[in-house]
């Protein structure tokens, strides 16, 4: 018998349960379709992402975890909400990376400290649902263009990093629940995708097996790229997966749900990178931060998963928690391919038994829609510094100048590169990479760039001198592909040998450039650029002498190798001349589609992913050779440079102390729109003249073994100096000076941000940061959160935030204070000088207005009003309890 809805009482999440028979095994699952004859709740009308939501919430709720209430909130979900309703979600497991793994593994190995400290069992501080980190972020390519770059690669990163990589196999041995995939493997996203990614869900229950939507959160923001089999996920910072593991929910509003309508199919010629970068694009500008994207329309049959996860995968990027494509057909043939034929039988058997499998004539609501044609859709890049940014490929050249505000290129210089002559100037490709899970988990954009390199090959052009080229697949099947295909010796022909399996480039692990070429960048203040097949192209993310950096599809990424330049119209101009001084146009070289499909049928074989994928956790001879003793704490090395003991539980109390109002506060940063969190925290090169190389040189480390702040975000004071630590960020109180430079007041004076914190701290002054639109953008990078509250910033006033950034500061015991509508610190004549204060944080509530006060030097004050961007009741939890590590930490002593 049915209830009233949203009346939670008789409500028994029992009355879900189902049995599904296969193979030879009868499965427990919860049916989604009862809830119209249980809570009279029309399932139709539901977004498939909510409905997993649902799905979700019944399970935990059968088990004694979730509320009935929080299950119909989830239920009832309209298209129109104002946030008010709240949910938790408990996914199923963990994704990480290295550079968010390993601060989240010395976390753990804090807290393991302090729960011994306070007489409880370290023990307990432990992951309960699986974790699975995948080290892909560290690789550099210092060495290019060879058969043996790869492996020199891989043996200069064990040099730098193999502190780091002890940290993470002691923690595999010591952490229940964690196994870690090991450096020289993959991306652990295309990983994710190819392999992890289950779709379905299974545990033991007292009789049955019990079948559930897999749905995880990651350490990074690309994670919605499993969005594209239909499996819930996305990037949250370090802090908030940390707290998951050890068993808290993660809380969150109710979404509202956009609905992006694909119609039509690409035309010949048109790549799943333009279509993704358009899709950025138009998402950008339909403002979808902090919500739901899902696609549908009759256009997603003409999508494979690759294409799908190229679109998924950039959802950071067009700024939605995630872009979700619902299992379909599409879905279970990629299991089949990707050898998981028998997982992808009870995928699709359970989705279209409990409600999850996408039809063609389901229609949802949505809270609002956008309709893209794929037959509008044309070649373009994106750049010079914002993957939203879109340049068609047929404007790139008249764009340039006007992009980089500069004036049209000067006369080439002439130099030499390896003894063979070469010339350079503005708008001259120095980095070509074909990168990134977003593109090279897609065959049909990697067999394109193979058969381009062919045809080029044939055509007798190469890439010039000057460009640095190398090709650094996710996935080691990338390459048993391509060579089966018989394209490998054409690209590596071009200089693409493969120099890593890894992110490289797009994490801005570029390596070096060639002395000579450094030289006249410097020198002559060029403005060079960088073309690759990756996600994110922000400034001095790439390479720190880019100044320009286009987004582009490994395709396109060979043919500007070929050209050189990007200051041309390859829709029209040559891409080189022959040997015989004939011209070789784009189009002379880009293969057909038809050919680039017989040769994706042909050779993408699930024999490879299960050869790769078999033996996926066992590593090479330097991972095995690290010798390491299992142990429940943790042994610091007090002289480390990369593993330091954090101290975020100094002077720990078991009862957290009350908020107090900011008084006579100072602003450390007066910013502008679009920081990002590369600005904040970056990831790249460590300059030698900045507090963090000051540092590591005092410590006896040399400039060549500096490594890079991703590299060592295991120790808080490299990353606390690195913090706002970009040599591109534009603080405007030192305009126009660029880096990481404030001022100290009320003395006036300039100095390096890291020594102004510190000498606020030394005085007592707590700090707030000014900021403008779209503050944190970007990585989900937790040390963009932990610097900044290790430097003493206690609030951050923006006039809005990228959803990962304001949950990691709150996660960091940071308050997120937004101005209201048409505010901001320039608009009110602020200009960083001030004495501010903030009135109310006694009693604070979500979305609470808070009362600030701005004193100038002659005494004028300025006041105005600001919410608190603590989203949730457990927002406010976290805040009062200094950031969810204390909040969790007294949680599990009070529990044992």
């Amino acid at each position: 018998m049915g209830i009233n809805k949203g009346n939670p009482e008789n409500f028994n999440a029992s009355d879900f349960m189902d049995e599904i028979r296969i193979g030879d095994q009868t499965c427990l699952f919860y049916n989604l379709h009862f809830l119209d004859s249980k809570v009279g709740i029309a399932l139709a009308r539901l977004p498939f992402s909510i409905r997993v939501l649902v799905e979700n919430l019944l399970r935990k709720c059968g088990a004694g975890a979730a509320k009935a209430e929080e299950v119909l909130a989830a239920a009832q979900w309209q298209p129109i909400n104002d946030h008010s309703a709240e949910i938790p979600f408990y996914p199923a497991r963990v994704l990480m990376q290295d550079f968010t793994g390993v601060p989240a593994v010395v976390d753990l190995a804090a807290m393991r400290d302090a729960m011994a400290a306070a007489g409880k069992d370290p023990s307990l501080v432990n992951p309960l649902i699986p974790v699975e980190l995948i080290v892909d972020h560290s690789v550099q390519v210092d060495f290019c263009g060879t058969q043996t770059c790869r492996e020199k690669n891989v043996a200069k990163e064990y040099e730098r990093n193999g502190e780091r990589y002890r940290l993470l196999k002691w923690a595999q041995k010591s952490f229940d629940n964690f196994r870690v995939v090991p450096p020289n493997s993959g991306i652990c996203h295309q990983v994710n995708l190819e392999y992890l990614g289950r779709g379905a869900m299974r545990t033991k229950t007292q009789t049955h097996d019990l079948l559930f939507a897999d749905t995880l959160v990651g350490t990074d923001s690309h994670t919605p790229m499993i969005n594209s089999i239909g499996v819930l996920g996305w990037g949250v910072g370090g802090i908030e997966a940390e707290a998951v593991m050890l068993g808290q929910p993660y809380f969150m509003p109710l979404p509202q749900v956009i609905g992006v309508e694909l119609t039509g199919k690409l035309n010949p010629g048109v790549t799943a990178t333009d279509m993704v970068l358009t899709v950025t694009n138009r998402l950008r500008q339909m403002n979808v931060v902090e919500k739901f994207v899902e696609f549908y329309g009759p256009g997603l049959k003409n999508l494979k998963v690759p294409d799908r996860a190229t679109i998924a995968n950039m959802s950071p990027e067009y700024g939605a928690t995630m872009g979700f494509f619902p299992i379909d057909e599409q879905t279970i043939d990629y299991f089949k391919i990707t050898n998981r034929e028998e997982q992808g039988q009870v995928v699709e058997a359970w989705a279209k038994a409990c409600g999850l499998f996408r039809n063609d004539d389901d229609m949802p609501e949505f809270s609002d829609t956008l309709k893209i044609d794929l037959a509008d859709i044309v070649p373009c890049l994106a750049g010079p510094a914002r993957p939203q940014d879109l340049v068609k490929l047929s404007d790139l050249e008249t764009a340039f100048s006007g992009l980089l505000g500069t004036t049209a290129p000067e006369k080439k210089t002439d130099i030499r590169i390896n003894d063979m002559p070469a010339e350079i100037g503005n708008g001259s490709v120095v980095i070509a990479a074909i990168t990134s899970c977003t593109n090279t988990s897609n065959p049909y954009a990697l067999m394109g760039a193979g058969l381009l390199a062919r045809n080029a090959v044939q055509k007798g052009v190469f890439p010039k001198p000057h460009v640095k080229t190398s090709f650094a697949p996710g996935s080691k099947v990338v390459v048993d592909y391509l060579s089966d295909a018989g394209l490998m010796p054409y690209l590596e022909g071009l200089g693409f040998h493969v120099a890593a399996f890894g992110c490289t480039t797009c994490i801005g692990n570029s390596g070096p450039l060639h002395p000579e070429i450094e030289k006249q960048i410097k020198e002559k203040n060029l403005a060079v650029a960088a073309v690759l097949s990756g996600n994110r192209n922000f400034e001095a993310r790439i390479h720190q002498l880019t100044k320009a950096n286009f987004l582009a599809s490994p395709m396109l990424v060979v043919a500007f190798a070929i050209c050189g330049r990007v200051d041309v119209d390859l829709a029209h101009d040559p891409v080189a001349l022959d040997p015989n001084g004939e011209a070789v146009y784009l189009k002379d070289i880009w293969p057909g589609d038809e050919e680039i499909d017989d040769l994706v049928r042909r050779h993408v074989k699930k024999e490879d992913f299960k050869n790769q994928y078999e033996q996926i956790y066992q590593g090479d001879s330097f991972w095995k050779a690290l010798d390491i003793t299992q142990s429940v704490t943790f042994n610091w090395d007090q002289k480390s440079t990369y593993i330091r003991n954090p101290p975020y539980f100094e002077n720990f109390s078991l009862t957290p102390q009350s908020l107090q109002d900011l008084e006579n506060t100072r602003a450390l940063m007066a910013l502008g729109d679009s920081v990002t969190t590369d600005h904040i925290s970056p990831a790249g090169a460590i300059p030698e003249s900045y507090p963090a190389g000051i540092y590591l040189k005092e410590q006896g480390v040399g400039v060549d073994a500096f490594n890079s702040y991703g590299s060592r975000r295991g120790n808080h004071e490299v990353m606390m100096r690195g913090t706002f630590g970009n040599i591109r960020i534009k603080n405007q109180m030192v305009t126009p000076q660029e880096g990481s430079f404030t001022k100290k007041f009320p003395e006036g004076d300039t100095r390096f941000v890291f020594d102004v914190a510190k000498a606020y701290r030394q005085q007592e002054v707590p700090l707030i940061v000014l900021a403008g639109k779209e503050y944190g953008t970007g990585s989900s990078r937790d040390w963009a959160a932990k610097g900044s509250a290790l430097l003493g910033v206690r609030a951050v006033i923006a006039r809005s935030y990228e959803r990962i950034h304001r949950s990691n500061l709150v996660g960091m015991g940071v308050l997120p204070l937004q101005f209201h509508d048409g505010d901001g610190w320039q608009e009110l004549g602020l200009d960083g000088s001030e004495l501010f204060s903030v009135k109310g944080m006694e009693q604070l509530t979500p979305h609470k207005e808070l009362q600030i006060a701005a004193r100038k030097a002659d005494g004028t004050i300025v006041t105005f009003q600001a919410i608190a961007r603590l989203d949730t009741d457990i927002d406010v939890e976290y805040m009062i309890h200094g950031g969810i590590l204390p909040y969790v930490l007294r949680k599990l002593i009070k529990e044992t």
